[in-house]
């Protein structure tokens, strides 16, 4: 794996530990600021499914890490392939259902990421 997918890998890995964070752990304070467009009563009614998303953010990142980890460079390659196109699903879904704003947060630097391996 190159040095440019890894670094794009890594930075993705980091964008998921932080919405992990955001979802799990500070959900009803931070996450009032982040999440502007979610009203504010909101935020303690749905605390248990923003965990559960958190926790499959934190999949997807560890998913990363690992791929950074493999010493096959083949195997490297696939597994973070495999990830970054769940993530890119995942960003292509959320911005049709949710908010535009997460093809940008999560699609755009899976797609990034997966460009990365054709230089």
């Amino acid at each position: 794996m190159n040095i440019i997918s890894q670094i794009i890998i890594g930075f993705i890995a980091v964008l998921h530990l932080y919405i992990l964070w955001l979802e799990m752990f500070v959900w009803t304070t931070k996450g009032k600021k982040v999440f502007k467009s979610i009203p504010e009563d909101q935020f303690e009614k749905t605390k248990i499914m923003a965990a559960n998303q958190g926790l499959y953010n934190g999949f997807l990142a560890g998913g990363l890490i690992w791929s950074l980890l493999i010493t096959n460079t083949e195997w490297s390659k696939y597994i973070a392939i495999f990830f970054l196109s769940c993530i890119l699903v995942a960003g292509i879904y959320g911005a049709l259902t949710a908010s535009k704003k997460i093809f940008y947060v999560q699609a755009v630097p899976a797609i990034a990421g997966l460009l990365s391996f054709l230089l």
